[in-house]
């Protein structure tokens, strides 16, 4: 029998972000999936994707859209403990 060979893992799925607007609010865990991240832009390639759910938020609410401040990746949350 021929030995199985081992795959990498394959990066797919989503990055969170956390989102501070020009007036000092903040939005936390805006999902992006990860296929329009990397590049030479890095995380800002996230920006027009985060901009279109914010103007989709801000239609439903009634309210204008906010100005994007600045992103940053929500930090990767901590695995749970196991019951022993």
């Amino acid at each position: 029998m021929a030995k199985r060979v081992r795959q990498l893992p394959q990066d797919r799925g989503f990055v969170l972000f956390d989102v501070v607007f020009e007036e000092g609010s903040r939005a936390s865990n805006r999902r992006v999936p990860m296929e329009i991240l990397g590049g030479l832009d890095g995380d800002e390639s996230a920006r027009p994707l985060i901009e279109q759910q914010e103007a989709e938020i801000a239609r439903k609410a009634g309210r204008p859209p906010r100005a994007i401040q600045s992103l940053t990746r929500a930090a990767k949350p901590e695995p749970k403990a196991s019951r022993e």
